[in-house]
């Protein structure tokens, strides 16, 4: 039996019990959608280790809380949207799941450090690192003003630092870690119109490398996670992508259970493109050079 608790600012706790179960092919997931690609991910010597995911009230934060909590985790989740955020949390009370909510604005220093805080207090350590959270909007360069440069390039690399810098000399005292950074395929394939966000997801693969070199001496691997089209845990066929459909939340977090395990224990310094075969291709289907 395990254990979910909520935790806000003010200090509100949602407690509860159950057996751990899997949302598999058909069942209904954490999120609540009717899930119809199954992802059947296991690792066992995951199980009873502390992970802080970011950016867990929703889309593929849920799918990765989901696919770890499967691994028998203890799970912190945290995310700006408090209400969203204690829904996925107590709904992982039914799927056995020993889970924390902190809400938290993880941009500022104080937010990031209270995630921090409560993670020591409620487990004593942490071991995975998984940097999620991200802001997606932005405009075309000629209209990219500074307020949104801001909020898409500086905010979402600020996230990762803020948080990665207390976890990752928690790990160096602990001789070990995993630290993985939630991607995408813009940092290596631009989207239009999306200037500040491709470029913070740039920064933050560059900074997946050299936190690699800096941290292996330490005992800690550093990898990020690139997603191609993400819809929901539902099957949605997508044309100009060599496996013809979307990718799911629990892909994402089959990948990123996969890189905190020690089935990874050799990788470092990497990003794994789960994208469904997007940026194997020179061109999409019909342009040929």
């Amino acid at each position: 039996m395990h254990e979910v608790v909520a935790i806000a600012p003010g200090g509100c706790y949602i407690r509860g019990h159950a057996g751990l179960r899997g949302a598999g092919k058909g069942e209904s997931s954490v999120s609540g959608e009717p899930t119809t690609i199954g992802v059947s991910a296991r690792f066992p010597d995951l199980a009873g280790k502390v992970a802080i995911v970011t950016g867990a009230s929703r889309g593929i934060g849920v799918g990765i809380a989901e696919i770890l909590g499967r691994q028998a985790m203890n799970l912190v989740l945290t995310a700006r949207s408090e209400e969203a955020g204690k829904c996925v949390a107590a709904r992982l009370t039914g799927a056995g799941v020993t889970c924390m909510w902190v809400t938290a604005d993880l941009a500022a220093p104080d937010g990031a450090r209270h995630v921090f805080d409560e993670t020591m207090r409620r487990f004593g350590g942490m071991d995975v690192l998984v940097n999620n959270a991200a802001l997606r909007e932005s405009k075309p360069f000629l209209k990219l003003d500074a307020q949104t440069y801001h909020e898409t390039f500086e905010r979402n690399v600020r996230m990762i630092y803020e948080l990665s810098l207390p976890a990752a000399r928690h790990m160096a005292e602990r001789r070990g870690g995993c630290i993985i950074h939630i991607s995408s395929v813009g940092g290596l394939r631009a989207h239009r119109g999306l200037a500040g966000y491709d470029a913070s997801k740039g920064a933050i693969d560059t900074l997946t490398r050299v936190m690699a070199l800096d941290l292996g001496p330490h005992g800690i691997r550093v990898n990020a996670v690139a997603p191609g089209q993400i819809r929901g845990p539902e099957f949605r066929k997508l044309d100009g992508v060599p496996l013809g459909r979307c990718g799911t939340p629990q892909d994402i977090g089959a990948a990123v259970a996969f890189l905190a395990s020690d089935a990874a224990a050799y990788i470092t310094g990497q990003v794994l493109y789960v994208d469904g075969g997007l940026t194997a291709q020179l061109t999409p289907p019909g342009i040929f050079i």
